[in-house]
């Protein structure tokens, strides 16, 4: 059971609106969360989706502010990390809630078409992925979305769940969150600032999260959250959007962020109501039309998103930083591009999307979101879209990630294999498939193939003949793997 503060719940008593109860808040804070997921309509389409996990007798009941957003139940003994289906990315566990800040932002923009826009998209504190990968889900991997980590830990963490959702279009970033209104003024179409916080609402998951807490520690955090709100709405260009989100539920470190904000800038913010973001969501929304979610509302977690239009231009806090230098990437030439786009093409039926540029680093070959020419030498990127291929002395060599990320771009399936589950399994777990289990399949050597699931790439093999030689990457071999 949920160990509460109760210095906490006197707290919190003073701010519970008129039309909620305090016995319910309680009640709520000692539930356990319902298991939920979101689709990756990247990889598949949520029809799909559920055709596929029928095998697993899975139950879904519709999240209301999130069309791909599920409750599940399941049978005690499945674990859905554990099983193919998460490992290739066709779902994220990820808590009702926290869905609702992307779709915040972009509620506007979801249309087919949002290609067609392509916004450039900030997300300041992104790990371990849930929101970031949401994003791109909303942004049809269109674009180019810079998601920035400031534990050096937890950027290895989104990058693995960024790879493993198939997201193609973004550049990671490692800095403390307040750097970017003076790195990168005005330079964003949209931008989610999930902020550091308390943690209040996830006593739900975690029953300590209360246990020690002080209003001092409140205050002190609420510090960092104005440096970051400030920088993130530097970083906006005018006419864009930013979502300010918490898991907490004090207002010290919501609704007083925002007027915050307001006092700061009271010509350029203006508070946009997300009263009708979904059925229903009034009865979370405040007098401004931030949304306070408290556990009991909805049973979920508890949560606060607010969003904020940027009117006008404001003043640049600092001086434009100089000019990164030692960019070690370059540009390939007509002949490079054409060279890799031709092994692609030929080996695996690939494409290469228009919405990149062919970048060249040494012996490596990568392939950047075309947006991000802008972004050259402003500030330090870890990482920036995904390695396509390494040189050989004779041709090259593809990555597991291009596949992944490439997924879409595959013109026909002449060179992909479909495994079935217990193949799909013995591949994640980095063993070779022998060519005699595989029905239908030719046992003439056949080089470099790919190997699918739900007919979707799990990643690349080499066609042995007897066998087919697993290419999967150490550190992606799994030890366990759910076998239903």
């Amino acid at each position: 059971m949920a160990q509460i503060n109760p210095d906490y719940l006197t707290h919190i008593a003073s701010e519970l609106p008129e039309h909620l109860n305090m016995d319910e808040f309680i009640a709520a804070c000692h539930r356990p969360l319902r298991k939920s997921i979101r689709v990756n309509t990247l990889k598949i389409t949520v029809d799909d989706f559920k055709q596929v996990m029928n095998s697993k007798e899975w139950k879904f009941e519709p999240i209301p502010w999130c069309k791909e957003g599920f409750w599940i139940t399941h049978d005690d003994s499945q674990q859905p990390g554990n099983c193919v289906e998460h490992i290739q990315g066709l779902f994220y566990i990820q808590e009702a809630s926290s869905m609702l800040p992307p779709q915040a932002l972009f509620n506007e923009l979801l249309t087919d078409d949002i290609g067609q826009q392509a916004p450039i998209v900030l997300d300041v504190a992104s790990a371990p992925g849930s929101k970031t990968t949401q994003l791109a889900a909303l942004m049809h991997n269109q674009g180019l979305l810079i998601a920035n980590e400031y534990s050096s830990s937890r950027v290895k963490i989104l990058h693995a769940n960024i790879q493993r959702m198939g997201v193609n279009q973004t550049a990671l970033t490692h800095f403390d969150g307040n750097v970017f209104g003076e790195y990168l003024y005005e330079k964003f179409d949209a931008i989610l600032l999930d902020a550091p916080c308390g943690g209040e609402g996830t006593v739900r998951k975690d029953v300590n999260a209360l246990k020690n807490w002080q209003l001092d520690d409140v205050t002190e955090i609420a510090e960092t959250q104005k440096q970051l709100i400030e920088s993130a709405f530097l970083a906006l260009k005018p006419g864009g959007s930013l979502v300010y989100s918490t898991c907490t539920l004090s207002q010290i470190e919501n609704q007083h962020i925002c007027h915050y904000i307001q006092q700061q800038y009271p010509d350029s913010v203006e508070f946009i109501a997300l009263n009708h973001l979904f059925e229903n969501a009034e009865k979370a929304c405040t007098s401004e039309g931030f949304l306070h979610v408290w556990p009991q509302i909805f049973d979920s977690e508890g949560f606060f998103v607010a969003k904020i239009h940027k009117k006008t231009s404001v003043p640049r806090l600092k001086k434009c930083p100089k000019q990164q230098r030692n960019f070690p990437f370059v540009s390939a030439n007509e002949k490079q591009t054409n060279a890799v786009a031709e092994y692609l093409l030929k080996t695996f039926n690939i494409i290469i999307p228009e919405q990149f540029n062919v970048m060249i680093r040494d012996e490596e070959y990568w392939l950047f979101p075309a947006k991000f020419s802008q972004f050259i030498g402003l500030m330090r990127f870890q990482r920036i879209g995904f390695k396509l291929a390494d040189v050989l002395k004779k041709g090259f060599k593809v990555k597991h990630e291009a596949i992944i990320a490439l997924s879409d771009s595959i013109e026909n399936q002449d060179r992909v294999i479909e495994l079935n589950r217990q193949q799909a399994i013995e591949f994640l777990m980095g063993r070779d498939i022998p060519t005699n289990e595989i029905i239908g399949l030719d046992v003439k050597p056949a080089g470099e193939m790919i190997v699918s699931f739900h007919n979707k790439p799990l990643g690349v093999v080499k066609h042995l003949g007897h066998r087919l030689k697993n290419n999967l990457p150490r550190e992606l071999v799994k030890d366990k793997i759910e076998t239903k």
